[in-house]
């Protein structure tokens, strides 16, 4: 479980691993280190409850949709409801690109119907406008992308740990834990990185960390839904509106 609830982690600091060549970019592989501000880490955002004096306790990002509004993370993360906002690119207790109320949340039947399947342990939030303009105006989004093999290209993790105020990313290949959990090698993936979304080198978001064990039991390994037919409706419901 990587919501805040286990408490802060220290990150373990990795000093070698072999280098390699994942579809999006050279290695090291398997290297876990503080993300720099970029395009690309705009797009993912801390997840607070009550607003950004409250304290962060999962991580979100976004994911291209119809009205440019839509944010993926694990549905763990929005358990116990509450006034959720999403801040992309938060930095040093700053939100750049503003903080975005949730209106709605989208949970799979499954898992909000009591059941709690990790195999369900996936979710969209659809955050308010601000000026007539969505998240995904402002920031961009990933596609979100469903029935990829399991460890066919590396992936990049990004996201925040809750003893951090900085985001933290690793990129490793994935590899199957079942038929419908997928796991990854990244160390220092502590509370608070639920919801972190794995990008692959298309700019595709292929699962998010969650899952078996609602993310892991160790800081060192994670895991996800490997997205299918239920991450597909669920997506589809939350473009629809």
């Amino acid at each position: 479980m990587r919501i805040s609830l286990l408490g802060a982690v220290v990150l373990l600091t990795v000093t070698s691993s072999s280098l390699a060549v994942a579809d999006d970019g050279p290695g090291p592989f398997g290297v876990t280190a503080d993300a720099p501000a970029s395009a690309a880490t705009a797009r993912v955002g801390a997840i607070f409850r009550g607003g950004p004096s409250g304290g962060h306790f999962c991580t979100g990002s976004v994911v291209r949709s119809k009205g440019h509004d839509l944010v993926v993370t694990a549905a763990h993360c929005l358990d116990g409801g509450g006034d959720l906002v999403f801040v992309p690119g938060y930095r040093d207790g700053k939100a750049p690109y503003g903080v975005w109320k949730v209106g709605k949340t989208y949970v799979p039947g499954r898992w909000d119907g009591g059941e709690r399947g990790e195999d369900s342990d996936v979710a969209f939030a659809r955050v308010d406008r601000k000026d007539g303009r969505g998240v995904q105006d402002v920031v961009g989004g990933n596609v979100f992308a469903s029935h990829r093999a399991t460890g066919a290209t590396a992936v990049t993790v990004t996201g925040y740990a809750k003893s951090g105020s900085t985001p933290i990313t690793c990129t490793n290949k994935p590899t199957a834990h079942n038929s419908t959990q997928q796991r990854i090698a990244c160390p220092g993936f502590s509370g608070g990185t639920s919801g972190s979304p794995w990008v692959n080198g298309d700019g595709q978001v292929v699962g998010v960390l969650g899952g078996h064990e609602e993310g892991g039991a160790t800081d060192d390994i994670s895991y996800s839904v490997v997205f299918g037919e239920e991450a597909v409706r669920l997506y589809r419901a939350a473009d629809g509106e």
